[in-house]
């Protein structure tokens, strides 16, 4: 008699029938639905700057789904692989818009955006995430996997950096204390943890002990 499956079977067995690209649509009409919402007044006094925000924590929630599905499936054995490089690429986008609303909307000026990237430590670090998530974005494909080997998945472990560049980014542009890019903090350093084979660890310190 077969074994009966487990829930974590059970849901695999409904996610393998789902398609990845709706999330690409999803994405595109939230960017859309936001933009429309600074066009029309809705986002507030400053649509411009509340268009910037949203866009980046859009970027940081998605980089923390990404981030989320490899202890996801270590724990509960729920696997979401079939999603993540969709969730990679739709964070790069909406990085890609904030730094566009940033720099077009916002600035306006080549030079300005030049001025503060030296000077301003939160836009320094914001741009060295943004400019590492390119070639991340870029070999997000089958062809850059078969090409890369082994340094592809090297290559992409940069993300781990970028997460926090990017969550320190924004704990760096919020004024005062605010507890919603800590909380963000605090959730990329938990699922980062996840990665660390702690059990080694342990030995190693207990060998060189």
């Amino acid at each position: 008699m077969a074994r009966p499956l487990t829930t974590a079977q059970r849901i695999n067995g409904m996610l393998r029938r789902v398609p990845a690209w709706p999330l690409y649509v999803l994405g595109a009409i939230w960017a859309g639905f936001l933009f429309w919402q600074a066009l029309t007044g809705r986002l507030g006094v400053e649509p411009i700057n509340a268009l910037e925000r949203e866009y980046g924590d859009t970027a940081l929630k998605l980089l923390v789904a990404g981030l989320a599905v490899t202890p996801l499936m270590k724990y509960t054995r729920v696997s979401l692989l079939k999603f993540r490089r969709a969730i990679g690429l739709l964070c790069f986008f909406f990085v890609l818009a904030h730094f566009s609303v940033w720099a077009l909307l916002d600035v306006q000026s080549f030079g300005r955006v030049w001025a503060d990237i030296l000077k301003r430590p939160y836009v320094t670090v914001g741009m060295i995430a943004f400019l590492g998530l390119i070639p991340l974005a870029l070999t997000s494909n089958n062809w850059s996997v078969r090409r890369l080997g082994r340094n592809w998945r090297r290559l992409h472990q940069l993300v781990y950096g970028i997460a926090i560049l990017g969550a320190v980014h924004y704990i760096w542009l919020a004024k005062g204390f605010q507890i919603e890019p800590l909380v963000y903090l605090g959730l990329i350093l938990g699922l980062l943890a996840t990665r660390i084979r702690w059990k080694s660890l342990l030995q190693q310190g207990r060998a060189a002990a």
